[in-house]
Formats: structure tokens, sequence, C-alpha cells
């Protein structure tokens, strides 16, 4: 018997993108609402989940969204863009590495397993695709999150700034070598 969890590539539709942004901007609310500025936090939901904002990144040959249904219900997804140069020193510009720009689970599934689920599809397609490292950024604040990605043996390599509306937070980037 096949389980109701499935994880798959994001097919690039107008239907998926709409589904993207609500669960982009459900999860994101979720995750970061209680740290920040509620104009803040609206102004940067209006500028990055929208169906069209959704249907220009699936469009795009760098990105893929892995998708995690449960039935049919969409409950968790993430955002690799293959090629990413984040973090890379300018001596190593070109070097083949995929970045996690967005790995989220809806607040009922935190804790069910999902998450690693996805960060083990992420790291394959990284491996499928010949990628040396795995990189992403996280906010300084989010310790849950820094425990995750620690738990999959990633380290700091540096930071870059982050814009949530007006407010410029401090991100962290992290790596994983493969």
């Amino acid at each position: 018997m096949s389980s109701p969890l499935r994880i798959q590539v994001a097919k690039r539709t107008a239907a998926v993108a709409a589904q993207l942004a609500d669960l982009g901007r459900q999860t994101f609310h979720d995750t970061f609402a209680a740290d920040n500025q509620p104009e803040d936090m609206a102004t940067y939901l209006a500028a990055s989940f929208s169906p069209d904002i959704q249907l220009a990144e699936l469009q795009q040959p760098e990105i893929t969204f892995l998708l995690a249904y449960f039935e049919q219900e969409l409950v968790g997804y993430a955002k690799l863009h293959i090629g990413s140069d984040l973090g890379l020193p300018p001596e190593k510009m070109g070097v083949q590495q995929l970045e996690i720009e967005r790995l989220y689970v809806r607040e009922d599934w935190i804790g069910t397993g999902l998450g690693a689920s996805l960060m083990r599809r992420a790291i394959e397609e990284a491996r499928l695709q010949s990628c040396r490292a795995v990189v992403l950024g996280v906010w300084e604040k989010n310790t849950r999150a820094l425990a995750f990605y620690g738990r999959f043996g990633f380290k700091t390599i540096g930071q870059h700034t982050f814009a949530l509306g007006t407010d410029i937070q401090q991100d962290l980037i992290l790596r994983k070598g493969l």
C-alpha cells in the first residue's frame, strides 16, 4: 500500500502557482509574524506570494519546486535554485551549487518528519545536478530552523541582509558540502 504523503516536482502551471502562493503566504506568516511588525509582514507577503509571482518563479529553468502533498492537499514545499552564487567568494564563482531558497511546511505538519523528507529530496536533487554544495539563508533569530539545518550538517559560512518590508534583517548563510 502506498503512502498518502508524496513529494513531487511541481508542474509549471497557473493552478500550482495559486497553490504555492496560498501556502507560501500562510507558512511565512505563521513562521515569522509574531516576531515582526504587521506592516513589514504585509509588504513582504504582497511582494513575494501572488499567483503571478509564483508562476514566474515556476517558469524559470534554474528553479525547481518540490511539493509535498498529503492525499490531495499541499502541506509543504521547497524552492530550489540550481547554480546559485549565494555565499561564493569571487574566485569560486561558477562552482555548481544548489540553494534552498525556501523550505516550509504547514504549522500542523511541523515535527512530523516532512521537513526532513523535503531536505533529503533537495540534497538528492543537488547530487543529481552534480552540485558540489547546498546553501541557504536563514534568519539569525530562527533558532528552530538553525537547529534543523545543523542536524543535516550545514555550517555557517557568512551572512547577508534580508529586507522584510522596511526592516533590514541579518540572515546567516549556511553551506553543506556534497
